[in-house]
């Protein structure tokens, strides 16, 4: 059996009929700039969003990662693989794809490698793939890839991976043993250490996270959040890169395969936010919001029985006090500015991920598209 990487190349405009007819030049020439000064002290209020579909062909594709490497660069990892999208000019975008095979002698595809973990660190492209062998690669720009961690275990799961900084990172997946799978790096991705199971909480039966948005970790400074879900729901916590662990409950719905948390975010070391719910039950509301305002140490329930139901990715909108939210999944786009106590659902678009540039910009990703998203 012979694993090959196989890499396409395309140049193509941009984007296509989104939402919104427009073009993007003009949206951008008719978009107001306004300096955080003029802006003062007021509270903004999102009212609207205008999506804008990239011009790419991904329709046999299904994307739960996405990465912002710089306002030209993006990551994202699929069913089919993973690509690096570098924005040449408004209009113009070059697509670099990898797709990793395993072929028997004959040169017949046996598998195909889905990836839902990506990250960056200052020069590389990090992609993760889900099942076993759990395969994660180290990739320059151009996606010439080394393989740098593989892990061969039936139960081999990988949900998400992050860096805390350019020489640390962390990447997590179902347990395999008694714990969560938690793996990490301290030379500059080089190499990768699994962590022991005795210097982790033990997680309960059924307890495991879902790979469904690639934010199942979050960090601020050199603390760490993961938010599991299944039987079990808690978030696990470390201050110290990785060396020691604590875990919490959560009040979120819990107690079956496809319930709990689904997505994590920090605003800063005290406030966060998970969300999930039932993908089975998405019109759901009941349990599966929750914020924490003292790191994670303890959680509530937060518009509970309220807008939005099941979603599978939350974040944060930078650049403001923390009272920004907004939440994505396959029921559409909310948005929260007060700290997640109401929401508006701003579209029934369906995304299974989001990342933001800026305070107004966004991008996301899901079945077959990948996409731009302002935000009025």
């Amino acid at each position: 059996m012979r694993r090959l990487l196989l890499l396409t190349l395309l140049l193509t405009m941009i984007f296509g009929c989104g939402t919104v007819k427009n073009s993007l030049e003009n949206e951008v020439k008719k978009k107001e700039v306004r300096s955080e000064a003029e802006r003062g002290e007021e509270e903004r209020s999102i009212e609207a969003v205008v999506i804008y579909d990239l011009d790419i062909d991904f329709s046999k594709e299904s994307i739960r990662a996405l990465e912002i490497y710089n306002d030209e660069v993006i990551g994202i990892g699929s069913s089919k693989g993973f690509s690096i999208l570098n924005f040449k000019s408004i209009n113009e975008v070059v697509h670099v794809g990898s797709t990793v095979e395993d072929k028997n002698d004959k040169g017949e595809v046996i598998k195909t490698y889905a990836f839902r973990s990506v990250a960056f660190n200052e020069d590389s492209f990090f992609v993760q793939s889900i099942e076993s062998p759990a395969s994660l690669y180290k990739c320059n720009l151009d996606l010439d890839c080394k393989l740098v961690y593989e892990e061969r275990h039936e139960k081999a799961f990988y949900d998400s991976v992050e860096f805390w900084n350019d020489k640390e990172g962390i990447a997590m997946g179902d347990p395999t043993e008694d714990c969560l799978s938690i793996i990490v790096t301290r030379d500059e991705g080089e190499t990768w250490n699994k962590l022991p199971c005795s210097t982790l909480p033990k997680v309960a039966e059924g307890e495991a996270a879902f790979a469904a948005s690639d934010t199942n970790i979050a960090i601020v400074g050199e603390q760490a959040w993961i938010i599991s879900g299944g039987v079990k729901s808690r978030v696990f916590h470390t201050s110290d890169k990785g060396k020691t662990w604590e875990v919490v409950e959560t009040p979120l719905v819990q107690g079956t395969g496809s319930q709990g948390g689904y997505s994590i975010d920090f605003f800063d070391a005290q406030n966060g936010f998970i969300i999930g719910g039932d993908y089975t039950k998405a019109e759901d509301d009941i349990a599966n919001k929750a914020i924490t305002n003292d790191g994670g140490k303890t959680w509530q329930l937060i518009a509970d029985g309220q807008e939005p139901d099941y979603r599978s990715c939350v974040q944060y909108i930078p650049n403001g006090k923390g009272n920004e939210l907004v939440a994505v999944g396959f029921r559409g786009i909310s948005y929260s500015n007060d700290f997640g106590k109401t929401w508006k659902k701003l579209s029934e678009e369906s995304f299974f991920t989001i990342r933001f540039l800026d305070a107004s910009t966004a991008y996301a990703a899901g079945k077959g598209r990948v996409s731009k998203l302002i935000f009025k």
